[in-house]
């Protein structure tokens, strides 16, 4: 039973690899932002004999002290902490910094001090920016089309130069876009859902409908982290996980609002809309190098798990905020 630490555990991702960690049989240490509630994000809606197997420890990645002694004892670290929404980055962008990429350095430096025999960090496709070509394979080039982006080509840059200028063994995996039961609604699936269960117009507001995404469900995701610990040959390495097709945001609420009411309509709402130069308009990943070097693929079908984080949105609707624009 080997013992790991989850950064960013409260979170959306990291609530499902904890989760998938423990059925594997993992000792987990979960980090969970320190808060004055004792909230524990979404590791509270973890189903109790799972929540039972795990270490809870509340802190802050900013903190280098607290880094080094979370890591201590454990094999490897899965680190998903990070601040992700990309209109919130517009607004603080030194909170990018500080967290993104002063953090991801506190968790490197205290992996190297403790020993840690394996290191995930946890990067993103939007580091990729507007796609130069397609699909895009880990030798696209990077671009930082925001203040969030930006972040974390930086944090993906001190990981790499952590493994060239000390041998730590850290890969990078870099998931393209994710969703599921538990995402909040800052992200654009949970939006649409809690819109059309409660709209009372029959209209949902988004954004810009014209974006491509490679939608990628979280459990499929949760798999990759562990496949990517479980090969040696994966570190110094970047791995993309994604599904591997591209749709529109407009074609992806259509989808959606048919499964849930078709008569419901969608409108522009201008303030949802990136700077023009700053929107990702493709993103579609090449996964192939997953495929041949950890051995995987994802599992679900888009229909498949949008039904599922539809009918999880559901039941949970009282915890959402449909009336108000998520940052």
């Amino acid at each position: 039973m080997k013992k790991v630490l989850v950064t960013g555990a409260a979170g959306f991702i990291g609530s499902h690899l904890v989760e998938e960690l423990v059925v594997q049989g993992y000792r987990v240490r979960a980090l969970v932002k320190y808060n004055s509630r004792n909230d524990w994000g979404n590791i509270e809606l973890l189903p109790g004999q799972i929540k039972k197997e795990i270490e809870i420890v509340s802190g802050n990645i900013e903190d280098p002290f607290l880094c080094q002694k979370i890591s201590r004892d454990v094999e490897n670290i899965y680190h998903l902490a990070a601040l992700i929404a990309i209109p919130y980055s517009y607004v603080a962008p030194e909170s990018y910094i500080n967290t993104n990429i002063k953090g991801t350095m506190n968790i490197l430096q205290a992996a190297l001090y403790n020993d840690v025999q394996k290191i995930v960090h946890t990067s993103t496709s939007e580091t990729y920016g507007t796609a130069i070509y397609t699909p895009i394979d880990e030798k696209h080039p990077l671009q930082g089309q925001s203040p969030y982006s930006a972040s974390k080509i930086g944090a993906d840059k001190i990981a790499e130069s952590y493994y060239l200028s000390f041998g730590l063994p850290v890969a990078i995996l870099r998931p393209f876009n994710n969703y599921g039961p538990r995402q909040s609604a800052r992200a654009v699936i949970p939006t649409i859902i809690t819109q059309a269960l409660t709209t009372k117009t029959k209209h949902i507001k988004l954004g810009s409908l014209d974006p491509v995404r490679d939608l990628l469900f979280v459990k499929d995701t949760a798999r990759a982290f562990i496949k990517v610990t479980e090969n040696h040959a994966t570190s110094g390495e970047v791995i993309n996980a994604g599904y591997g097709k591209g749709i529109t945001i407009g074609d992806l609420a259509r989808k959606i609002l048919d499964m849930i009411d078709p008569e419901i309509e969608v409108s522009i709402d201008d303030n949802r809309i990136r700077p023009e130069k700053s929107e990702v308009m493709e993103l579609v990943c090449d996964a192939s190098k997953a495929k041949q070097m950890i051995g995987w693929e994802p599992e679900y079908e888009l229909d498949e798990g949008l039904k599922e984080t539809i009918s999880s949105i559901a039941k949970n609707i009282n915890a959402y905020k449909p009336d108000i624009y998520n940052l």
